[in-house]
């Protein structure tokens, strides 16, 4: 059953998903089957993964230099969603991105996906390394997230990237895309980022979930925004509490968001972590009153550094 079916079946609750991270190389799974296990007990509605294809780290040379190389931290988001549905019986999403993959390994991907039976993708660019200036796809790879919506599109219709025909076409892929409720940081202005979404849309994406936000009339006015240029889909919003005084700084430049000055003024009022984990829990879950209040059907969480602040604010909703 595709997301937005999942999401339908459900109308009329509070209902939430959350999204999850592979666990490094060599760390094992405890830690991240715990995350689910505490979150599992409130009847999520599916999971998401994410996808980490290859980063840059440097290594030190004898001579006093460094080499850059592409590395790997986090592999297995595809045995992970898997690992997830078997162990939950949870409706999974795994992220398939351009970033670091080539066409060919998409395809295996899709591929290997479809043997598990899974049906539902998030479909993203990726963010670009953090040494360069622009997105540089790997080559063979894509530059944008549309280029990979017509590869899967091609899958869907069982055809392969060499023009051949499946003899078996499996279940078609349902997917999402992002969406970016105070642009996206490479966009010029609003308006072209929501021409890009609208060709998603267009493209076949079944619906949108949102980059964190903090202001929930940032959400509604962007809601109101694509609607008026002819968006249709359903858009998720994504939420991520506030849980530690480095935040202040951080979550702004990374995530490219604003703090609500009324936000801003209670976080420099906290003296350590906890009192900021605590604003954040009591932030979230006024935050998300009022979404559920506007008729959103589904809040997505995004865990990373937050799980128990997400389990306390979903506890309080659903």
């Amino acid at each position: 059953m595709n997301v937005i079916d999942i999401i339908q079946q459900h109308k009329g609750h509070n209902n939430f998903s959350f999204e999850v991270l592979p666990p490094l190389k060599g760390y094992g799974t405890a830690n991240l089957f715990a995350t689910i296990d505490r979150l599992n007990m409130l009847h999520p509605l599916y999971v998401n993964i994410t996808t980490h294809h290859s980063e840059y780290v440097y290594r030190a040379l004898e001579n006093g230099q460094f080499e850059r190389n592409r590395v790997r931290r986090r592999p297995g988001t595809i045995a992970i969603a898997a690992a997830i549905q078997n162990k939950y019986q949870l409706p999974v999403v795994p992220h398939v991105i351009c970033s670091g993959a080539t066409a060919e390994q998409i395809e295996y991907e899709l591929l290997d996906l479809q043997f598990l039976g899974i049906e539902n993708l998030l479909l993203l660019r990726g963010d670009k390394a953090k040494d360069d200036r622009v997105f540089t796809p790997v080559p063979g790879g894509y530059c944008h997230t549309t280029e990979l919506i017509s590869q899967v599109n091609r899958f869907n219709n069982g055809q392969f990237l060499d023009g051949t025909s499946m003899k078996y076409p499996g279940h078609p892929f349902a997917y999402g895309v992002a969406a970016y409720p105070e642009k996206h940081d490479e966009a010029p202005n609003i308006a072209l980022d929501l021409q890009y979404l609208k060709a998603k849309q267009e493209a076949g994406a079944q619906y949108a979930v949102t980059q964190l936000f903090y202001d929930n009339s940032k959400f509604f006015t962007f809601v109101e925004q694509a609607r008026a240029q002819g968006i249709t889909l359903p858009i998720i919003p994504g939420i991520k509490p506030f849980a530690r005084l480095s935040q202040f700084t951080v979550v702004p430049k990374t995530f490219h968001c604003d703090l609500p000055e009324a936000l801003a003024h209670e976080v420099l009022k906290c003296k350590t972590d906890e009192d900021a984990k605590q604003l954040g829990i009591a932030w979230g879950i006024e935050q998300c009153k009022e979404l559920y209040a506007a008729g959103v059907s589904n809040i997505h969480f995004y865990t990373v550094s937050a799980v128990e602040s997400v389990y306390e604010i979903a506890k309080q909703l659903v």
